[in-house]
């Protein structure tokens, strides 16, 4: 798990280094192709078997892992690792509060709340587009948690998740030829962006894999907390990007936010509003 998040962080920071050749979105391109590269040959999907109901969802991801990836990479370029990361995390934070009455899921919230004030700190020097680029890939990693589970339920093992990083990957084609058209990559440029590739989608997947099996997946979900902290390291060690006392103090309340929220929670007992639905459901039946 370590391994995974290291490396998850190692290669956004390595994908920063070809910014100023290539632009986030002509890494991003090279990073999609390598993840389908990767997805499809652990996964092999059946295209061709795929109904209609199954291609609804496995769409639905491959926008979200396109517009995900594109919106986390510019708000890096912009506003720095750790930050972009940080507020990027919301979104699992988000999935795992949303539904629940639970005054400690409250308290999370209100916290990471406040904690993202204290990040964004209004300023005219303040990079609003990159914050909110952040934003938006914190909405799209809370989208694609919802995804993946309703790919998983129509698909068996790893086919949806490699359909959608195939479809993201074509979808990828003639953006990232255009802007290597335009930007054309030094072999540094070029070798970092493969790297990221490598090091962001391929290591953490197979990382993952392998973890799953060794620890529950609540554990798991609680041990994702360290990442902005990871994020944060890695940027300043990388690419020397300094953080001031306030914004570790921030990242370090929405860490623990998460992690209390994940860890507090009881496995298998679904969220409020599951069980509101399920408790209509059965007296509807009766």
């Amino acid at each position: 798990m370590v391994g995974s998040g290291l490396s998850n962080q190692a290669g956004a920071s390595v994908a920063a280094l070809a910014f100023p050749v290539m632009g986030p979105a002509g890494v991003v391109a090279v990073r999609q192709w390598v993840a389908a590269v990767v997805l499809c040959a652990a996964g092999r999907p059946r295209l061709r078997s795929f109904t209609r109901a199954q291609w609804r969802p496995v769409l639905g991801l491959a926008s979200v892992f396109a517009t995900m990836n594109l919106s986390l990479y510019t708000a890096i370029d912009r506003i720095g690792l750790g930050l972009a990361v940080t507020l990027e995390f919301l979104g699992p934070l988000t999935v795992a509060l949303s539904g629940s009455r639970r005054r400690t899921d409250a308290l999370c919230a209100s916290a990471a709340a406040a904690a993202v004030v204290v990040l964004a700190r209004p300023s005219p020097s303040t990079d609003y587009p990159g914050i909110g680029l952040a934003l938006l890939a914190a909405v799209c990693w809370g989208c694609y948690i919802v995804l993946n589970r309703a790919v998983g339920r129509r698909l068996p093992g790893l086919e949806g998740s490699a359909a959608a990083a195939a479809v993201s990957g074509a979808l990828y084609v003639p953006v990232g030829a255009l802007v290597l058209w335009r930007h054309p990559p030094t072999l540094d440029a070029l070798a970092c962006a493969l790297t990221a590739g490598v090091l962001s989608s391929a290591v953490p997947f197979l990382s993952d894999l392998l973890a799953l099996r060794r620890v529950p997946a609540h554990f798991f979900g609680v041990f994702m907390s360290v990442n902005p902290v990871f994020a944060a390291l890695v940027g300043l060690i990388v690419l020397d990007q300094a953080l001031d006392s306030a914004s570790w103090a921030a990242i370090l309340v929405i860490v623990g936010a998460n992690a209390v929220a994940v860890g507090t929670a009881v496995p298998g007992v679904p969220s409020t509003g599951v069980r509101r639905r399920a408790s209509r459901r059965r007296r509807g039946r009766r």
